[in-house]
């Protein structure tokens, strides 16, 4: 089955290569598989590379997926942050359906090529965070701030669309792993989250436009040059958010509350962040955690990195929610 898969994206990217300008003698080279399939695109003809992503049918709609485009335009002409051009097709556009034999529609869009890599995952992650808060400050700024087009479309992740009853992963009482007193303990961590995150509220200064998925993975350095990447989760929701997803598969680390005063202290050597927004951190790393045990649960069978985590996950899921239990109400 996972060849047939392969095989039948394959067919799709050599399909989308069609629309752009480039060689008939380009290809496409599967290089990651997550939420999408991301290919490179090597031109020996003009000797560029470009990078391919084929959608995942249902997740995001053309209007979405372009929408994610204008953000990203937008912060690149603003100055905010550094990140990845869009190319246009033959006709001018962005984001392009196509299909192949047996294969129906998928939406693709063509990005430039960037040299670089992720900050090294074996390496000390604390400067890292700190660059990743500054970060995220400078586009929580850009976000108050913008006036976007008309027409555009973002998911929201709020309660009901992260973990409630119209999640956009699924339901965490699908995830894997899931026993009697697993849901009994993961249960208490919904109703608890749900009641803070109602007081807590979503006023502007709290809830808007974000990345949602700002993770050391999503940075891509060269040299002293640091790009954004991955915007593919970008939506309206709390803008503390984002430091649960920095922290994403790695919330029992020990090394986490460092990582958590690094990323701070980056943050507001940019912009301020009240007390009231730093003492509802962890309520987001466990909303981002059962929001992750709801993701693992619905993309084990596609998605390498979810099927790694496995029923372990929502084991682990159950330890910080005891404890987080323990000190919040």
């Amino acid at each position: 089955m996972g060849g047939e898969i392969t095989t039948s994206f394959d067919a799709l990217a050599a399909a989308a290569l069609t629309h752009y300008d480039l060689s008939p003698d380009a290809t496409a080279t599967l290089v990651n598989v997550s939420e999408n399939h991301t290919y490179r695109v090597d031109d020996p003809a003009s000797g560029r590379r470009h990078a391919l992503r084929i959608h995942r049918p249902g997740y995001h709609t053309a209007q979405e997926i372009a929408s994610e485009l204008d953000w990203i335009e937008a912060l690149r002409a603003s100055g905010t942050i550094d990140s990845v051009a869009a190319l246009a097709d033959r006709e001018g556009r962005r984001v392009v359906t196509v299909a192949a034999a047996g294969v129906g529609p998928h939406n693709v869009v063509l990005f430039e090529w960037l040299d670089g890599a992720p900050p090294d995952p074996d390496g000390d992650p604390v400067p890292g965070f700190r660059t990743l808060g500054a970060l995220t400050a400078r586009m929580h700024r850009q976000a108050r701030a913008w006036r976007p087009p008309d027409g555009f479309a973002r998911f929201r992740w709020d309660y009901e669309t992260s973990i409630g009853a119209a999640g956009h992963w699924g339901r965490w009482q699908d995830g894997l792993g899931l026993g009697v007193e697993e849901r009994r303990i993961l249960g208490r961590l919904d109703t608890t989250i749900e009641r803070r995150l109602r007081a807590y509220g979503q006023s502007p200064a709290r809830f808007g436009l974000a990345h949602c998925d700002l993770r050391l993975a999503n940075l891509l350095v060269e040299g002293e040059r640091v790009r954004v990447l991955d915007f593919d989760d970008c939506g309206f929701g709390w803008f503390m958010y984002d430091f649960a997803a920095a922290v994403s598969f790695i919330e029992d680390h020990p090394v986490v509350p460092a990582l958590q005063a690094a990323w701070l202290e980056g943050y507001r050597s940019v912009a301020p962040l009240a007390a009231a927004d730093e003492a509802e951190l962890a309520t987001f790393v466990l909303l981002r955690r059962l929001l992750l045990v709801a993701w693992i649960g619905s993309h084990h069978t596609f998605a390498p990195e979810a099927r790694e985590f496995g029923a372990g996950f929502t084991e682990g899921t159950c330890v910080l929610a005891e404890q987080y239990l323990s000190d919040h109400v």
